[in-house]
């Protein structure tokens, strides 16, 4: 995936886009449209696409899994 992210997926019905770091911290990236985690998996360098366009753009939270996400 890249060198600080293991897991992407996306919640569509509640726009949250799930990031698992490889230290085991998980992020939940709120209010997330579904294009920009299209681009987000298109890019040829997830972890510089991730901090230009997600990581100081949308609001986030630390915390669980979401079990069940889209993908």
């Amino acid at each position: 995936m890249s060198s600080s992210m293991n897991r992407l997926s996306y919640h569509s019905g509640m726009s949250i886009l799930q990031v698992e770091f490889h230290d085991g911290s998980v992020y939940r990236y709120l209010d997330v449209p579904m294009h920009a985690y299209r681009e987000l998996l298109r890019a040829d360098s997830k972890g510089a696409h991730f901090n230009h366009h997600i990581r100081n753009v949308f609001a986030h939270a630390v915390g669980p899994v979401i079990d069940h996400p889209d993908s």
